[in-house]
């Protein structure tokens, strides 16, 4: 608190950190602004001077039915990932947050590891797995290698918000007669909801964005990112900045829409 208010008295010091964020950001993204203009340009190679303002490569785009069959894969694939990651990981969350039992940080510390592991390293795994099974090169096999990894984001944001519950509701509302799923259905859930929503957002937009994991399982079912791999072999095509623009802006408002929630949320509870 004390060195909060000194950065405050201090005018070089706070005008150094905003200049350290405002770097930082352009830092992180620049190549994504650069990528933004370059689609739009008329010329075939990314080069300054630009040419003149031209949708040529937007219209190449909606024209490949390539790229409407990986962004039909990526769609389908995100939704139903979503959708799993989420309410597993309410449920791991929940049961972190409810019960008490031997090996809880074992357990803590297994359900979230899946992120940390190296993708090319998860990927290899999964196809093996997967492969055993017969369901590599399946879109069903994407699935399951996208839920290993989403879920562990949906049980974070999930578990963040039940940190925040009062832990006396549950037994208040048992003691007023109410079950064990019907606290869930009206106190559990509807005070999680912004989290709940949070969550399939982010794993929507962590799955939709996955490109190592999906390259490995995929076979023929491939999502977007992969496609954009197809692309590049072998050829510099400008086609990839249209697509690129249009992933970030999906996967941006996917995260701006759970960072809404949350904040909102937040801002909420502290009235």
């Amino acid at each position: 608190m004390n060195q909060e208010n000194q950065a405050n008295r201090n005018p070089w010091v706070s005008g150094a950190l905003k200049l350290y964020v405002v770097l930082a950001y352009l830092f992180i993204f620049a190549p994504i602004l650069a990528s933004f203009v370059f689609s739009f340009n008329s010329d075939r190679f990314p080069t300054i001077p630009l040419g003149h303002f031209s949708t040529e490569w937007y219209r190449a785009v909606a024209a490949d039915p390539l790229v409407w069959e990986g962004l039909r894969n990526t769609l389908l694939v995100g939704v139903v990932v979503g959708v799993i990651s989420t309410a597993l990981g309410f449920g791991a969350a929940y049961t972190d947050y409810r019960y008490s039992f031997m090996g809880k940080q074992l357990y803590m510390a297994l359900a979230l590891l899946p992120p940390t592991i190296p993708v090319v390293i998860m990927g290899l795994a999964m196809l093996a797995f997967l492969s055993r099974l017969n369901l590599s090169g399946d879109a069903l096999a994407v699935i399951i290698a996208h839920v290993v990894i989403c879920a562990p984001f949906a049980m974070a944001v999930i578990r963040l918000r039940l940190s925040q519950m009062d832990p006396s509701l549950e037994p208040a509302a048992w003691n007023l007669g109410a079950s064990e799923w019907a606290t869930m259905r009206h106190v559990i859930v509807p005070f999680c909801r912004p989290a709940i929503l949070g969550a399939l957002f982010v794993t929507m937009a962590v799955s939709f964005d996955e490109f190592a994991i999906a390259w490995f399982v995929s076979g023929l079912n491939e999502t977007l990112p992969v496609k954009v791999l197809g692309f590049l072999q072998g050829q510099v095509s400008p086609r990839i900045n249209a697509i690129g623009t249009f992933v970030f802006v999906i996967s941006m408002t996917l995260l701006i829409l759970a960072q809404l929630l949350l904040g909102r949320t937040a801002a909420k509870d502290k009235e």
